[in-house]
């Protein structure tokens, strides 16, 4: 230890005395400059000759003229110069032997440890190292050199990193450093490989004077610079300060960067990529800094450390913040220090830009008790406002991320910083808001009496200057608003709420103990602003104008969200509807994130009392004029391609409003009626004037500037509007508005947009006479948006009636079809209630009744009381049931809302009516139950109407259509021996109104099972005609849900619906040949065997005459069944057989042939099915019940035989 304390002493004062190579000689060698060498003073010179020696001698690799110009130049420089002699002579001695020689002594060294005397390039020495260099000739200097710089060289290597400092004669007698350093460079610049110049730079700096000899070395081989500057850095320790190498390592890259300072920053960002050294970065920083000052921009040492600190590297700013807490933890703490430099640069820098004035002005402003003589920083000029911000969040990352403990000197200095007032421009707003947060970060800052009044009459010139700067600057997000939200934070204890808000604004996170906020909560709490002073001024506060997600920063619009979660404004009753409604109305995409927040808190205020003592304590909601005059222009319809006064976002925001409004009233329903509050709600007819589809058509455009608001709607409207939210509408938006719609719009010409809806109308009561004019105006506005086509929406709904005439075109009611689907996408709700009313029947002498939207809400069967006409028109009938599907939906909703909002209005005397415990939700259950029960009703109705509807009239059976077509048509089409006679009969009947009708029904149908099976099942239990069977089977693809029921409705005691149930089995089993319905068939052919014991005679002919045709259908489905059948069959024949034993013989015959066929079905297979009919229909003239089963069962039997048979 005490060689490094002897070395510690002699590295302050070792190299003050000699002379350095200066940056212009450096530079005159890196560049080859002659004509700059030829101007260096004798001394300067002298430093350089073992270079210009080489170069002079050497033959060289540039063959050039001019270089052959200028190395007669160099020559005649030297020529002057003793000391090149002795050069000469260094440079004539055999340098291979003498590398051989060095070889071998490393060799020695390597076996005997290092550490014996013994040496192969030296003999014994008679006298000290530096008698023997003065008497020994230039090959005995060079072994002596050589000798001693590899012994260091391999004490370096030997020594794992721990830095020892080697007294040696030869670097440190004055007499003979310049001979000794023209020695070792000769010998780096002949012996590269035995002496790498980044070794020898490391060996240098465990001897006296080695930085010295280290610049020569280094600007005698001035492209070897980076190299060694990389090699001492990245072998340097992490932290220089703490030990003598590192001070060490440090001066000595100072020296070399001070000879080359073009490429000190190159090196300094080196330290900063391998993490070594940080003193020597912020030293050459400190030196760039003092040579390139700058009176008004931002300095370099600020940026560098701000970069070290406030980067997104962790580990270089763990490095560095390391560098500064152990600088801090030395007691030595003198002007040698880089740290302390560092302070002092930065402290010189900061009271650089304070202008010290006498203000009386802040006196009268502040409290009259102040001294008057308090000098306090102000006025501070607009050139130094960007810098006193670098500066301050420069602070802020040093005691926050580093730790560093300002001096009572470097805390006033601040304090006087923090609390001068800027001029009123976008970088003044920026310093204010970071003076205000570093305050609340650092309050240990104030820690005076003086100190805090200073602070709080400059926070008071904040409140009164706010508005000032903000008109002046033109920043919308002013400090008033950061003011006012931690005002409101440390009303509510949010302390944590604070400490973000700090960080995020100092664009750092730094650890804030909430216990150090305490005095500033009570300076604003108590002094400052007040609970009433804040609500008072945040609705006073101007809206933000074209609020949107663009403008950045603390905003009006996070005060007030602030304030309404701690229910503020109720708590004082300051009315903030008419503020956020204003706000509302002045913004523009993209949407702000704090606007739907900002609704849900308000909605909550408006429903929630602040406190259950005072339940009246409540904000008021927005009036529906007010929300009306939001969508003025896109109510109308015919303006709606004007300018509208108020944009989409807030059109958009205010639905939210209404929508998200009326779902939070429904869910508070039993919490408001606890509390005997009943806030309005807002009216249907209200809602039925708010375009809700176009809007959200609207969001889905501008989803990405929207954020989560698209969403959001959706999500309520899938919830309270279930009937805007049907899947086939979502499909047909598609369509509209996909690649087909642009490219109609490209077809689009002026006589489409120029067809005015009284040109329409006019053409419309042209109908009866000609078609034409219809049809050309009709197919102009297909080429027209779903926007544009609304004013022509009443005018199509108003005359369907008249395309229900025969003879009106098919092509004019798909096209009305059509038009009608493109405005359901933005105006549904609208056009229904208008088709609905047009498709009334008209009937003489009778006034029709106008509907309105909640009359089929209430009932939606009424959509099918239109004119009978419309179900034969298919076109007009697919709206018909688009209409009816979507008030089933609407109905649902419509409902459960009203069950919700009517829950608990008797609740009080039910619960004093109802004594037992337990009892008191006995009504709840059974609303619920009813509401279920009427929906299932209705359901039920829609569909029994809708399949009746399949059914054919008396003129189409006239025609010979038959309901069951569909099916019958289908097997005829595919299973004909003559495939041409087959289709033209199939598509004869197919291609018929009634067709298209009952295959729309089989559609809409499908969808209603599929949504809940249970109307299936209810409208199965209630029964239809059995003729529809093969349409319903065969059309409805859902209908295999039957499967699932149908033993229970066998089971029921109703004759007539275990009959229906074994009828629909068989058509099932034919379209779904699947294990289940193989299983089902067993069980009801079972059923039947039991019945057959149990039932009389009437009944016997009632359920078997329909049944025993739908064994037939189980056979070809499923033959393992033909066994059970055929012994049913005959177990029924002679169950009939013995009833008529006794009063007739002719049915003895039946009873052999049944026989006969049972025991020998082969022998029967042939038998023609017109001779069984002929008998049948012969024999059932004797109309006995048992004989005419006893010849069904036969003709089952036979049909049975040659279905088998023939493998049909």
């Amino acid at each position: 230890m005490k060689v490094l304390g002897t070395g510690s002493t002699v590295i302050m004062t070792e190299c003050t005395s000699l002379q350095f190579v200066s940056p212009f000689a450096f530079e005159a060698m890196q560049k080859v400059d002659v004509v700059r060498l030829a101007s260096l003073s004798d001394p300067e010179l002298r430093l350089l000759l073992p270079c210009l020696v080489r170069m002079a001698l050497c033959a060289p690799a540039d063959q050039s003229q001019s270089w052959a110009q200028d190395k007669k130049l160099i020559l005649r420089l030297l020529s002057g110069v003793e000391a090149v002699n002795s050069i000469v002579a260094l440079l004539s001695v055999d340098f291979h032997a003498l590398e051989q020689d060095a070889s071998k002594e490393q060799q020695l060294r390597h076996k005997l440890g290092g550490g014996s005397g013994e040496s192969i390039l030296v003999s014994q020495l008679q006298h000290g190292l530096t008698l023997e260099f003065e008497h020994s000739d230039s090959p005995r200097r060079l072994r002596l050199v050589l000798s001693e710089l590899l012994a260091i060289m391999n004490k370096v290597s030997e020594s794992n990193g721990e830095f020892f400092f080697k007294s040696s004669e030869l670097f440190e007698s004055p007499v003979y450093l310049e001979e000794a350093a023209d020695v070792l460079c000769i010998l780096q610049a002949e012996l590269p490989s035995l002496l790498p110049i980044v070794d020898v730079a490391e060996a240098l700096l465990h001897v006296r004077n080695g930085a010295w000899f280290l610049c020569l070395l280094v600007a005698n081989v001035p492209d070897s610079f980076n190299e060694v500057c990389r090699g001492l850095i990245k072998n340097g320790e992490r932290q220089d300060e703490e030990s003598l190498g590192g001070r060490r390592r440090t001066d000595a890259l100072r020296f070399l960067c001070k000879m080359n300072p073009s490429q000190a920053l190159k090196v300094r960002g080196m330290v900063v990529e391998e993490c070594h050294l940080p003193g020597l970065g912020v030293a050459l920083t400190l030196d760039h800094t003092k040579n390139e000052a700058c009176e008004d921009g931002v300095s370099d040492l600020v940026c560098f450390v701000s970069g070290l600190l406030l980067g997104t590297n962790a580990k270089v700013r763990t490095w560095f913040g390391t560098f500064i807490r152990n600088g801090q933890q030395r007691k030595r703490e003198t002007s040698s220090s880089v740290l302390w430099q560092m302070r002092r640069q930065l402290l010189l820098e900061l009271m650089g830009i304070l202008p010290t004035v006498r203000s009386t002005r802040i006196v009268e402003e502040a409290d009259v008790e102040m001294e008057p003589n308090v000098s306090v920083y102000s006025g501070l000029k607009e050139e130094h406002v960007v810098k006193a911000s670098a500066l301050l969040r420069l602070y802020c990352a040093l005691m926050g991320i580093a730790g560093l403990k300002p001096t009572e000197e470097e805390a006033e200095q601040l304090l006087q910083l923090m609390t001068s007032r800027p001029p009123a421009t976008p970088a003044g707003v920026r310093f204010v808001s970071l003076s205000f947060c570093m305050l609340l970060a650092f309050s240990t800052l104030v820690s005076t009496p003086e100190q805090e009044q200073l602070m709080v009459v400059w926070l008071s010139w904040m409140i009164k200057e706010e508005a000032y700067f903000e008109s002046t600057s033109g920043v919308s997000a002013s400090f008033g608003e950061m003011l006012l939200l931690v005002a409101m934070y440390f009303h509510s204890n949010q302390l944590s709420a604070i400490i973000d808000l700090v960080c995020s604004t100092l664009g750092m996170k730094i650890v804030i103990k909430p216990s150090s906020l305490s005095r500033m909560k009570t300076i604003f709490t108590q002094e400052i602003f007040t609970e009433q002073v804040v609500t008072a001024h945040a609705v006073r506060v101007p809206v933000t104008s074209n609020l949107s997600a663009n403008i950045t920063g603390f905003l009006p619009i996070h005060c007030i969200y602030q304030l309404l979660r701690s229910r503020s404004f109720t708590k004082h009753k300051v009315s903030i509807k008419d503020w956020i409604y204003r706000q509302l109305c002045e913004t523009s995409i993209p949407l702000h994130p704090q606007l739907l927040p900002l609704i849900d808190v308000y909605i909550n205020s408006i429903l929630t009392p602040a406190s259950k003592s005072n339940p009246e304590a409540t904000n008021q909601p927005v009036t529906e004029q007010e929300i009306l005059n939001i969508f003025q222009g896109v109510i109308g319809g015919d303006n709606i391609r004007l300018n509208q006064r108020f944009s989409i976002t807030a059109q958009l925001l205010v639905l939210y409003y209404v929508l998200s409004y009326e779902e939070a009233l429904l869910a508070n329903t039993k919490t408001l009626a606890v509390m005997q509050r009943k806030p309005k709600s807002y009216s249907s007819s209200l809602m039925d004037q708010i375009p809700i589809k176009f809007l959200i058509r609207q969001a889905q455009g501008l989803q990405q500037e929207l954020g989560g608001l698209h969403s959001a709607l959706l999500r309520l409207l899938a919830t309270n509007y279930p009937h805007l939210c049907i899947v086939d509408d979502w499909i047909c938006e598609e369509e509209i508005t996909g690649t087909d719609a642009l490219l109609r719009r490209m077809l689009l010409t002026n006589n489409a947009k120029n067809h005015s809806p009284k040109q329409l109308q006019e053409a419309f009561s042209a109908v009866p006479v000609s078609h034409t004019q219809v049809m050309q105006i009709i197919e102009h506005l297909t080429l027209l948006s779903a926007s544009e086509l609304i004013p022509y929406a009443e005018v199509l709904t108003s005359n369907m009636n008249q395309l229900l005439n025969s003879g009106v075109p098919r092509r004019i009611l798909q096209t009305v079809n059509k038009l009608w689907m493109v405005l359901n996408t933005v105006m549904p709700r609208r056009l229904w209630v208008m088709t609905v009313n047009a498709l009334q029947p008209s009937m003489k002498f009778v006034r029709q009744q106008k509907y309105t939207q909640n009359d089929l809400m209430i009932d939606p069967l009424i959509v099918l009381r239109c004119d009978q006409r419309v179900y034969r028109c298919p076109p007009l009938m697919d709206i018909t049931l688009h209409m009816l599907n979507g008030y089933l939906l609407a109905s649902k909703a419509y409902l459960s809302a009203h069950l919700k909002e009517t829950a608990e209005q008797d609740r009080p005397t039910q619960n004093n009516t109802i004594g037992l415990v337990g009892q008191t939700d006995a009504p709840e259950v059974t609303r619920e139950e009813l509401k279920n029960a009427l929906l299932a009703a209705q359901d039920s109705a829609a569909v029994q109407i809708l399949l009746e509807i399949c059914l054919p009239t008396e003129e189409e059976k006239a025609k010979g259509i038959n309901p069951d077509s569909l099916l019958r048509n289908v097997q005829s089409v595919m299973t004909t021996s003559t495939p041409n006679k087959g289709m033209e009969e199939g598509e004869d009947n197919l291609l018929c109104n009634l067709r298209e009708v009952q295959c729309l029904i089989c559609c809409l149908l499908h969808q209603m099972y599929i949504a809940d099976p249970n109307i299936a099942k209810l409208v199965h239990f209630q029964g239809y005609p059995c003729e529809l069977l093969p349409l319903t089977v065969a059309g409805i693809p859902s209908m295999h849900i039957c499967l699932d029921f149908i033993p229970e409705l066998i089971a029921q005691p109703e004759l007539e619906k275990q009959i229906f149930a074994i009828q629909l089995l068989s058509h099932l089993c034919i379209q779904y040949a699947l294990p289940k319905s193989l299983s089902v068939a067993r069980l009801a052919v079972n059923v039947m065997g039991t019945l057959l014991t149990v039932l009389t005679q009437a009944k016997r002919y009632a359920f078997f005459m329909p049944t025993l045709p739908s064994l037939v259908s189980f056979c070809r489905a499923f033959p393992p069944l033909y066994e059970d059948i055929m012994s049913l069959l005959i177990q029924i024949g002679q169950v009939c057989a013995s009833d008529v034993a006794t009063q007739t013989r002719d049915i003895d015959p039946i009873i052999t042939r049944l026989q006969q066929i049972k025991e020998k079905p082969s022998g029967w297979a042939r038998i023609s099915k017109d001779s069984s009919n002929k008998n049948g229909s012969r024999d059932t003239g004797s109309m006995d019940p048992d004989v005419q089963l006893c010849h069904c069962i036969e003709s089952t039997i036979i049909e049975i035989i040659n279905m088998s048979v023939s493998g049909i």
